[in-house]
């Protein structure tokens, strides 16, 4: 026998006695898992008898995509069959596999329990991978089914569900671009939780450049929806129910309405302290107060106790990279306060919260002419532009009744009389969202708060310019 053999026996006894000594202590750490891990193999010894009259629907296993991938693949037939391709368990070699030194123990050991996969659609995302779900729903216009891509971007860890959505209004391009950047940035290895990405909720409307469904319908008035209801409220039914309901936490992304341009800003129902909470982790973007139009994808969602925000950014019909690239910031300080993703980027100062806002109307009609600048602040008594009759020459001057923040307006058009023209952030006091009927002495120069009733916006402009 070499001289060294006897050495060799002693260190490897020694090594196996330290790999049973922190397998001990791995069961001791995790005793969940190890329980699991028992109860699981019970379980394959054993299965248990099938209640009767129940089948669970097979869920298909979402390939791992890289995001650049043509989306063309995702309406294929044969993208389905790709799924069962695929082989559902571990080979028996990766499955037989044994821990042979010390280091791959103490990996073992310190590695996070893993995580169940990601279930939406039907279909099981895997930790640590990014794909793309096809959602269809039950409602079509001329018959053909349409396949609406939802991107999700699954981590390695557990955490929030951040739901994306835009274009719930075709014609609003701004945030379509958005979700693509924010998705296609995103490492599923370094992300903690969920982001799930509907780019274009309204594919219908998106096709024809509309703001509305083919029956002329405003999907955004149609939530939480109707399974049995118009064809809006199907959509927003099966929407509601497919997609929203495995999100904790919602953004919609929209711009302006009808030749208006809104400065980038979340309105949120500043009520709802979770709200407040994921208002603020925006850091950049102004905040309006704004509970929500009856119907709103948002405002359903936060009855819902899925806390959301809209974020308005620009002017329908225009993709302006500036307005996206502010969006873009915004969302990922988001990302970044809720502990998601971690990325060294310079957020900037906290800007104002408008507890209240007012659109300001032309009283007469004829061609607006605009005097200032989205972002700008304003003084009562400040001239916010003028309406010029082009017949008789006649000009109408529009003066701002508050002192605020223009965060909203309309681009140079023709005009009606009672045309929404200019949106103002008013300056108001946190305490006036609660106690509307403010009793101290209000200065020359400050704007009294406005009775609570008015707080949302008028009701007549409510369905076109709310959450627009």
């Amino acid at each position: 026998m070499p001289a060294s053999a006897p050495r060799q026996i002693v260190t490897r006894c020694i090594r196996h006695i330290l790999a049973g000594l922190v397998l001990a202590l791995y069961a001791i750490l995790f005793p969940s898992v190890s329980h699991a891990a028992d109860t699981a193999l019970a379980a394959e010894a054993e299965p248990p008898p099938a209640s009767p009259g129940t089948a669970e629907v097979p869920r298909r296993r979402a390939r791992n995509v890289d995001l650049d991938e043509p989306v063309s693949d995702l309406l294929l037939d044969d993208f389905d069959e790709a799924f069962d391709r695929q082989v559902e368990h571990e080979s028996d070699e990766a499955r037989n596999a044994t821990i042979e030194t010390l280091d791959d123990i103490n990996v073992a050991v310190l590695a996070e329990p893993s995580i169940p996969p990601f279930v939406m659609l039907g279909t099981e995302v895997q930790p640590g991978t990014a794909a793309r779900l096809a959602w269809q729903p039950d409602e079509s216009f001329d018959g053909i089914a349409v396949a609406t891509p939802v991107l999700v971007v699954n981590g390695t860890r557990s955490g929030s569900v951040l739901c994306l959505t835009a274009a719930v209004h075709g014609d609003e391009l701004n945030g379509i671009e958005m979700v693509r950047r924010v998705l296609y940035d995103l490492d599923p290895k370094q992300l903690k939780g969920t982001v799930v990405g509907v780019p274009i909720v309204n594919l219908l409307g998106f096709k024809r450049g509309s703001r509305y469904l083919p029956d002329r319908r405003d999907l955004n008035r149609h939530f939480p929806g109707n399974p049995s209801g118009s064809s809006a409220s199907r959509i927003a039914d099966s929407f509601f129910r497919e997609i929203l309901s495995s999100c904790t936490l919602l953004v919609d992304l929209h711009t302006g309405s009808f030749y208006r341009a809104n400065l980038p800003q979340l309105r949120a129902d500043l009520r709802n302290p979770e709200v407040v909470t994921l208002a603020e982790s925006f850091v950049s973007i102004a905040i309006v107060h704004s509970p929500g139009a009856n119907g709103s994808l948002r405002r359903a969602a936060t009855e819902a106790g899925i806390p959301s925000v809209t974020l308005e950014a620009g002017e329908p019909m225009r993709l302006q990279t500036d307005e996206v690239e502010h969006g873009v910031r915004g969302i990922f300080a988001l990302i970044d306060q809720l502990g998601m993703y971690r990325k060294l980027r310079v957020w900037g100062n906290p800007v104002p919260v408008h507890y209240q806002s007012r659109w300001v109307r032309a009283d007469d009609g004829g061609i607006l002419f605009g005097k200032v600048q989205l972002g700008e602040s304003v003084k009562k008594g400040d001239l916010l532009g003028s309406v010029t009759d082009p017949i008789t020459n006649l000009r109408a001057d529009i003066l701002s009744p508050y002192n605020g923040r223009l965060i909203g307006i309309a681009v140079n058009q023709v005009v009606l009389p009672g045309f929404a023209a200019f949106h103002i952030g008013i300056e108001t006091r946190a305490e006036d969202l609660y106690e509307p009927e403010a009793t101290e002495k209000q200065s020359p120069d400050s704007q009294a708060p406005l009775p609570r009733e008015q707080i949302e916006y008028d009701p007549d402009a409510r369905d076109s310019l709310e959450d627009s």
